[in-house]
């Protein structure tokens, strides 16, 4: 799977017909094209940002070059070049399980021009890409969404959640482990390969993650074009008693009208291992004339509460990040480990076609799972939605909890035995944006 070149899969027909039906244009855009700072342009208006100039154009080319670039045209408009829909999407691993990876469609840059609304375009580009995606093999796509009203219609759901952690560091007095090994600045100019180094570490071992890349550490590291903070990035690398390096912290200081009590915002925040990330924060939280740290997309509920002698003096905002949305039922079960044995007959509601059906789920003692149709329904012992399995797939929400709410209908010890079943090694969580 991860050797399919998702540049060369064609344009999904449906989607191009119905597009063409209300006089539009459905067309892939080259990175290396004229076609490509129209298309900026239209991703700039639709998440309300500014004009790039020719350096931050081409820092964004660098990532880009490598995804499908897709956009909606009106050429019967004042400016025919620009798009008035646009979406992009690449193949990249999803973390199911420590250790354990399926490809996922990852989808990006969804923008609507306000002046097309209610011509079909989202549903057209979703639409597609997910027909594209279940044609080519995959079993997941996934996407980080601005809005959570939008998704939903087509079978995404939350899968992974994060907490936005706002901490008084005056309050905050550090009574959490003391970290044996050394932190040492490091320079701007290798944070790129740090950030990588240490992510993929990480994410390999955390549910819900999927790799970043070259441009987002390049912004992270406040070294890509336009960034009005670069001057302010510092870093701090964290060594254990081998001399490896185990995490890393990069951040600004914001500063405030009381000199003493600055604003330190983490940038990122990459542990791999308890040391590493004791030590981090033990950096973050007695830095000297800090009154209050920020991070963002941190655990849904962050050990950094419990090393504190004021817990109260850390609050975390939960938010639904990454949303997930099953392609194919087989493929995506079977994709993870699990933590007890389990036999069930799954009714999967999918009103778009792709993962409709019953299935039988085994996994035996060994946390390994196989999933088979069933053509007899009458056994079936769970029915859920496509979005409701999307959010069960890695533990993140309990079976249970989604009976309450009627997304998953079966008796109490059916779903008991899911709960166990699926109950992740490690809280899922994804702790960058894509």
């Amino acid at each position: 799977m991860a050797s399919i070149d998702t540049l060369n899969l064609p344009l999904d027909e449906t989607s191009a017909a119905d597009l063409s039906a209300v006089g539009l244009e459905y067309a892939r855009v080259d990175a290396d094209g004229e076609g490509f700072r129209p298309f900026q342009r239209a991703v700039a208006r639709g998440f309300l940002g500014g004009e790039s100039t020719d350096d931050e154009a081409e820092n964004s080319r660098k990532t880009l070059r490598t995804r499908r670039l897709t956009g909606v045209f009106d050429r019967s408009g004042t400016e025919p070049e620009v798009p008035v829909g646009t979406i992009d999407s690449w193949a990249a691993p999803l973390t199911t399980s420590p250790g354990r990876t399926c490809d996922l469609w990852s989808i990006s840059a969804v923008t609507v021009a306000p002046t097309h609304r209610r011509r079909g375009i989202a549903r057209a580009m979703i639409g597609g890409e997910l027909r594209t995606a279940a044609a080519a093999g995959f079993a997941v796509a996934g996407l980080t969404v601005t809005e959570a009203t939008i998704y939903g219609r087509w079978g995404f759901s939350p899968a992974a959640w994060a907490s936005d952690v706002v901490i008084d560091a005056r309050r905050a007095r550090w009574t959490g482990p003391v970290a044996p090994g050394r932190l040492d600045f490091v320079p701007r100019a290798s944070l790129v390969e740090r950030l990588h180094a240490i992510h993929e570490r990480v994410r390999v071992q955390r549910p819900g993650s999927v790799p970043g890349w070259d441009g987002r550490w390049r912004g992270v590291a406040g070294i890509a074009p336009g960034d009005k903070e670069a001057e302010k990035v510092r870093a701090v690398a964290y060594r254990d008693a081998a001399g490896t390096e185990r995490g890393i912290l990069v951040y600004t200081i914001e500063e405030t009208a009381e000199f003493s009590a600055h604003d330190l915002n983490v940038r990122a925040l990459f542990a791999d291992g308890d040391e590493a990330y004791a030590a981090l924060w033990r950096f973050a939280i007695e830095h000297d004339l800090v009154g209050t740290v920020k991070a963002w997309l941190q655990a849904p509920v962050p050990p950094v509460q419990w090393m504190v002698s004021d817990r109260r003096a850390v609050t975390a905002t939960l938010t639904d990040h990454h949303w997930l949305r099953v392609l194919d039922v087989p493929g995506a079960l079977s994709s993870r480990e699990y933590s007890a044995p389990l036999d069930v007959v799954l009714r999967v509601d999918d009103p778009l076609g792709l993962a409709d059906g019953a299935w039988a789920l085994h996994i035996d003692a060994a946390g390994a799972a196989s999933v088979t149709a069933v053509d007899d329904e009458r056994a079936v012992d769970l029915e859920l939605t496509v979005g409701a399995l999307g959010s069960l797939l890695l533990g993140g929400v309990r079976a249970s909890e989604l009976g309450a709410t009627g997304l998953v209908r079966g008796d109490r010890q059916t779903l008991a035995a899911v709960d166990r079943a699926f109950a992740p090694a490690a809280t899922p969580l994804l702790d960058i944006w894509y």
